[in-house]
């Protein structure tokens, strides 16, 4: 019986060639792009959610082009030195691309990029790992915002709870998470079910590039090894 494409094995020679197209091609966007933008921005990114992402990516779609991904094959698109740079004063911005961060290719005014950046931010509930930003502590009682189908679901998450003439009650007070320590799994949940939202997913301008200037906009980088080359 012969095999389908799905049980065909993948060759390691394929996945690579792939893996270089594929980055081949986000190097020829990304130079394509540089010719047809005015200004180039790095910005970076806390609490990344992709579906609010994309949705702020489509408002600016008629004068912008956003990349994310390899902050590596992002700078070589560039250029990383002076030497190398595709136009004049881009490897400053290739060095500025760390940790998670990305570029906004666009042909909008700088005030009205700076605008859309700084008005940006879209709350929601917090994942596994994330840092808590307040102490929430649930006082010993009853739990009205319950049903009591929910009592085993909230044994189960650690909650000292019980039933009591059909409302969930919490028998001693009960601290969910504490400002400043990760969230385990089970904090993660319960602070989903109370409605609780800790993550804001905020974007930060670090800095721009034009064919005739180059700003920072994070104080303290002036220090780096932006100037050097």
């Amino acid at each position: 019986m012969p095999k389908s494409k799905r049980d065909r094995p993948v060759t390691l020679s394929k996945t690579k060639k792939k893996g270089r197209e594929h980055k081949e091609a986000i190097v020829n966007a990304i130079r394509q792009a540089v010719e047809d933008y005015s200004s180039i921005y790095v910005f970076s990114f806390e609490n990344m959610r992709n579906l609010k992402f994309k949705e702020f990516r489509e408002q600016l779609k008629a004068t912008s082009r956003f990349f994310l991904g390899s902050n590596k094959v992002m700078q070589v698109s560039l250029g990383r030195s002076a030497a190398d740079e595709i136009k004049p004063g881009l490897y400053k911005i290739s060095k500025l691309l760390r940790g998670d961060s990305g570029l906004c290719f666009t042909n909008l005014s700088k005030e009205e990029v700076e605008r859309l950046f700084n008005q940006y931010e879209d709350y929601d509930f917090a994942r596994t790992g994330s840092v808590a930003t307040e102490t929430v502590e649930l006082k010993e009682g009853p739990l009205e915002q319950f049903t009591h189908e929910m009592e085993p679901f909230l044994r189960k998450q650690g909650m000292p709870v019980r039933l009591n003439k059909g409302t969930v009650e919490l028998v001693s007070d009960f601290v969910i998470c504490e400002e400043g320590k990760p969230l385990s799994p089970e904090a993660s949940r319960i602070l989903r079910l109370l409605g609780i939202k800790m993550a804001t997913f905020r974007m930060h301008l670090i800095c721009r590039w034009s064919f005739d200037e180059f700003e920072l906009y994070i104080q303290g980088l002036e220090d780096s090894d932006v100037e050097s080359s």
